[in-house]
């Protein structure tokens, strides 16, 4: 008996899986753990492990690059206005667009991002469960081929692989794991948490170095905007350490050189071109 024909859209997946998944494993070579420089808190502290931070770990990393972004951000077309010496209207007015403009382009942005990167696993998890049911011996094999490579003698891969395929549900995991990288437990996380995410602290980012010029203008406000960003930058940076493992001092001091450059950079264009435009 012939398995039943998979639809057109599937076939075309099928076709294209194995450039998704090299596309997928070229993008991960750069994040290689082994070894790992960072730390990895006290030996056997178990707890240190996250549970369940793939499904959370969208959001969270919306927030982060959201609030880095918007600091980063406005803060350089802040400098960059406070350089030409544009009055206060005009640079809150910039702020507040640059506030907006970006808040909406990364939320939108990440909503995208995600919502895409969600259909893709669906549709590679839809066809894994297509030949699990049609196919499962040429399945079976191709596990217990996995667990080969992975240096199980051929007699101990093949029966590991007979003992998962007699679950459904366990045999997808094991192959949504194993053959195409992804867990379909924890999944990717909320599009919409994390287009929320990112909307919310971009926006918080970005008005951290606006509120001097709520009050006053001119080189105070400018100071004090950039002290509040240079302040934000170093504790976002520490922040992220918790997440990297790399070290706060390094991390925060990454961000605040980063920052420091760019608002250095604005500035000085923004005062020559404001010297030329007078």
């Amino acid at each position: 008996m012939t398995a039943p024909a998979l639809p057109p859209e599937d076939a075309r997946t099928k076709r294209e899986l194995p450039r998704i998944l090299d596309a997928r494993r070229r993008l991960q070579k750069g994040n290689d753990l082994l070894p790992h420089r960072g730390h990895v808190g006290p030996a056997g502290a178990r707890g240190a492990e996250p549970s369940g931070s793939a499904g959370k770990s969208g959001a969270l990393r919306a927030a982060i690059f959201g609030i880095n972004d918007g600091l980063l951000t406005n803060t350089s077309l802040i400098m960059g206005f406070a350089g030409a010496s544009q009055s206060r209207a005009i640079i809150v007015l910039a702020g507040v667009s640059g506030l907006l403009a970006g808040a909406f382009s990364m939320g939108s942005g990440e909503y995208v991002s995600m919502r895409v990167q969600r259909e893709v696993l669906e549709r590679l998890l839809h066809l894994e469960a297509h030949e699990l049911g049609n196919d499962p011996d040429n399945e079976r094999e191709e596990l217990a081929e996995i667990y080969e490579k992975k240096g199980f003698p051929p007699e101990l891969a093949t029966r590991v692989a007979t003992e998962l395929m007699r679950d459904p549900k366990i045999a997808l995991e094991t192959h949504a794991r194993e053959e195409l990288g992804i867990d379909p437990n924890e999944g990717l996380g909320s599009p919409w948490g994390a287009a929320i995410s990112s909307f919310v602290m971009f926006a918080f980012g970005a008005l951290l170095p606006l509120i001097p010029f709520f009050f006053r203008g001119g080189g105070g406000a400018a100071l004090i905007a950039g002290v509040i960003a240079a302040v934000s930058l170093i504790i976002v940076g520490a922040l992220t350490s918790l997440l990297t493992g790399r070290n706060p001092v390094f991390s925060a001091g990454r961000q605040l050189l980063i920052g420091l450059m760019s608002a250095l950079v604005t500035y000085g264009i923004g005062r020559l071109v404001g010297v030329k435009a007078g």
